[in-house]
């Protein structure tokens, strides 16, 4: 059976106290369940802006998305989500990815593992990161971590934090698939020399074989895993058809692989409506992560829920 559809938004402004309050209202107000920040040096903190947007609102969750997992380590982490989770009323959805960033790693002075060890150590963080937040304890002799907390000092209000991991490759997924609740499929490969995110994973058949992928790795526990996709752009009503073509040109792909992708979504309301509804049957999909609140939200009216 189908899930029902989720919407969230990633809010992209999160400098100041009043752009945040207004943007988690809004979201709440037309239907999305979460607000997500980001984590990147050069911006804001992740965690900080959530606390004041569920503080906002009555039942908006909220996370970061995703997580560097390169610059955290697991123990402080589950230290700091676990706080977070008890400020926010349980409302922390804990999103967390591999890092790809080359320019970040080079600022801060610390290597960027190469993709293997990178995801290797992911992996151990995420062993890590379930066991201290479900039990506060965790003991790990990992080539990455070697831990031994018997006691976090602070327990999230929730009694699982949902863990939402977003990535592309068959490794990710794997790490992934014994711990998570939320898989978002991304479409996002990274250029070898620096991390550029590039579009070269949008095609359809290419999400299809990452679902594949999820189902075999999570075995008995496919049917806990939420799929999520992360939408690049959107673009709902007058116009969409200029924007698709604009797109196309721009990412240097067809039209119908703009029309078919998971990751930009344009047109009428009843075109973006039944692209969803295809999208879940084919893939799974059914939490939908976008960056336009207002301009998506018929969508989110005729959707949500169902």
């Amino acid at each position: 059976m189908a899930r029902p559809f989720r919407f969230a938004l990633q809010q992209m402004d999160l400098t100041e106290r009043d752009t945040v309050v207004a943007a988690a209202r809004q979201a709440e107000a037309l239907g999305y369940e979460e607000l997500y920040s980001y984590d990147h040096l050069g911006a804001v903190d992740p965690f900080v802006p959530l606390v004041v947007a569920a503080d906002s609102t009555s039942s908006l969750r909220v996370g970061p998305l995703v997580l560097n997992n390169e610059l955290h380590h697991p123990a402080l982490l589950a230290r700091t989500v676990a706080t977070a989770d008890r400020l926010t009323g349980g409302r922390l959805v804990l999103g967390i990815g591999t890092g790809y960033a080359q320019a970040e790693h080079d600022a801060l002075g610390i290597e960027l593992r190469p993709p293997g060890a990178r995801v290797e150590r992911f992996g151990e963080s995420l062993t890590a990161l379930r066991s201290l937040l479900d039990t506060g304890a965790a003991e790990l002799d990992g080539r990455h971590h070697r831990l031994r907390v018997t006691d976090l000092g602070v327990r999230p209000e929730q009694p699982r934090v949902p863990i939402l991991v977003g990535g592309h490759g068959r490794r990710v997924i794997e790490a992934a698939a014994p711990v998570v609740d939320i898989f978002q499929f991304t479409g996002l490969t990274h250029a070898a020399a620096d991390g550029t995110p590039q579009p070269s994973g949008f095609a359809v058949d290419d999400v299809a074989e990452r679902a594949r992928w999820l189902t075999e790795a999570a075995g008995d526990r496919d049917d806990q895993i939420e799929r999520s996709i992360l939408v690049q752009e959107t673009h709902v009503g007058e116009g969409a058809d200029a924007a698709t073509e604009r797109t196309a040109a721009r990412i240097g792909a067809g039209r119908e692989l703009v029309d078919e992708t998971p990751f930009l979504l344009y047109g009428s309301v009843e075109q973006v409506v039944d692209k969803l509804g295809s999208l879940r049957e084919a893939l799974g999909v059914s939490h939908v992560v976008i960056r336009e609140a207002e301009a998506f939200a018929p969508v989110v009216a005729a959707l949500a829920g169902t």
